[in-house]
């Protein structure tokens, strides 16, 4: 037998890894909302023109990205229960950039068709980019034990049975905080059935709706000029234009020159409640006020809406930058019009100068989980307690604002029973507030069904494809 050692094989050449220019601009987009606390609607949008203008994406990179940020974010909740299980230690000793890494993952493994070792391969090579070579072994072990199930049999292991806890089982099925199931469930009236829908609802990316600002654009133009292959009319207001998948509303012309702009279907149909809604006494209709004006979509159509009639609407925003962008979305409009800062619960205006009012009022924004899906991540149920004053604050004086006859809509973007229904009925039971009657909302939205028992109106994902968006209409008396 020879004595000599055995022959080493040689070292492989270090391989420096390679950027996935999707898989990187997503991790990016995903730190900013965690590490600033930004929306992903506002950070993805500049990112996307940047990688687009540096020749790195066509549109299917652009979809990915997409799919992948907006993905993680709305599951986050599933991903967490199962990255703790596939983790040694808790989730919130894991450093944050590596848990991003960790969800992005997760959801290309439970959540796409992207196959299993491209997935994993992929995540730990964007790991070994952004986080070095030692973390990315880590990646590398817990994705691997993510791959060894599915979704449904994840959810199996990691969600308690619907029967023993069903607030917890659809929380984590379908990735909400147990409060915000609570909540919308109580909403809802407590079918089972419904919650779920609308739970699933939440997670599905919305379509992109337009809003044909009449006197500018008319909605059969305004699909013209949208391409008849990339839109459709809406289904509930009669200005509504719904882009296809993927569409990009800032390349149709008539969203840029501002004769069209993106509006939630279900923000449209506020604006015509309160727009068609009957007013009482000789007080005439020529005054409009949107007293919490920001960002502008409201504003515009009512603007539009009150020009038609020879009426002027006044736009007022308490925080300067969002008046500026009020002004940037009224800019063009056919008929009078004033932007204003000025704080709805200190007005600048006296007492019964209008004859309609919006007031918008700042919520939760449980509304719109399926837009901004990381909020449900963000809000506590002691937000709703914290909003509480500023919203009866700003209903009160919505009331003195307007003439006796005159008519106020109180909207929000959240169907919680305390930021609706609970706030108008605390307002006109105070003995401070003027007094007003409660109008029946429900026959101003015509064709639309499943309004709730009225007189308010509750609009669903789930039920209409919009927003939740709430609408109670006061009619001020005395």
């Amino acid at each position: 037998m020879s004595n000599r050692p055995p022959r080493r094989r040689p070292a492989r050449p270090y391989r420096r890894p390679r950027k996935d220019p999707v898989r990187f601009l997503a991790f990016e987009a995903l730190r900013a909302v965690g590490e600033r606390d930004a929306y992903a609607n506002l950070v993805l949008p500049p990112l996307l023109r940047k990688a687009r203008a540096a020749g790195d994406f066509d549109d299917r990179d652009a979809a990915l990205a997409t799919e992948l940020v907006y993905g993680t974010l709305r599951r986050q909740g599933t991903y967490d229960a199962v990255l703790a299980a596939c983790v040694d230690r808790p989730l919130r000793e894991v450093d944050p950039p590596v848990l991003d890494v960790l969800s992005l993952g997760a959801h290309q493994l439970l959540g796409t068709r992207i196959p299993t070792h491209a997935a994993v391969s992929a995540s730990v090579e964007l790991a070994r980019v952004v986080l070095g070579d030692g973390r990315a072994k880590f990646v590398n072990a817990v994705l691997r034990k993510v791959a060894a199930h599915d979704l449904p049999g994840w959810l199996e292991r990691v969600a308690p049975p619907y029967d023993e806890d069903p607030e917890e089982h659809l929380a984590v099925v379908h990735a909400h905080p147990r409060w915000v199931v609570s909540a919308l469930w109580d909403a809802l009236g407590g079918d089972r059935g419904e919650i779920e829908a609308l739970l699933a609802a939440d997670n599905e990316r919305p379509r992109v709706t337009l809003a044909a600002r009449p006197g500018r654009i008319t909605p059969a133009e305004l699909l013209e000029r949208a391409g008849a292959d990339r839109a459709t009319a809406g289904e509930w207001s009669p200005y509504a234009v719904r882009l296809a998948e993927g569409g990009e509303p800032g390349a149709i012309d008539a969203v840029a020159d501002g004769s069209a702009g993106v509006q939630d279907e279900g923000s449209q149909l506020v604006a015509l409640a309160l727009a068609n809604a009957p007013l009482a006494g000789d007080g005439g209709d020529s005054r409009w006020l949107d007293a919490c004006a920001g960002p502008g979509g409201k504003a515009a159509l009512l603007a539009a809406l009150a020009a038609g009639r020879g009426a002027a609407l006044l736009a007022a925003e308490r925080q300067p930058h969002r008046a500026g962008l009020v002004a940037r979305a009224l800019a063009g409009n056919p008929g009078p019009y004033q932007v204003v800062v000025a704080d709805g619960t200190r007005p600048a205006w006296p007492a019964g100068s209008f004859d309609r009012v919006l007031v918008d009022v700042p919520c939760t924004g449980l509304g719109a989980l399926r837009r901004r899906p990381e909020a449900r991540w963000r809000r506590a149920p002691q937000d709703v307690e914290g909003f509480a004053p500023l919203q009866r604050g700003l209903l009160r004086e919505a009331l003195r604002a307007v003439r006796p006859g005159g008519v106020v809509g109180y909207a929000t973007c959240s169907p919680h029973l305390a930021e609706t229904r609970a706030v108008v009925q605390d307002v006109l039971k105070n003995p401070g507030a003027p007094a007003a009657e409660w109008l029946d909302a429900r026959p101003l939205l015509p064709g639309v069904p499943g309004l709730g028992e009225g007189p308010d109106i509750q609009l669903w994902p789930h039920r209409h494809g919009t927003d939740a968006m709430y609408l109670a209409l006061l009619r001020r008396t005395a």
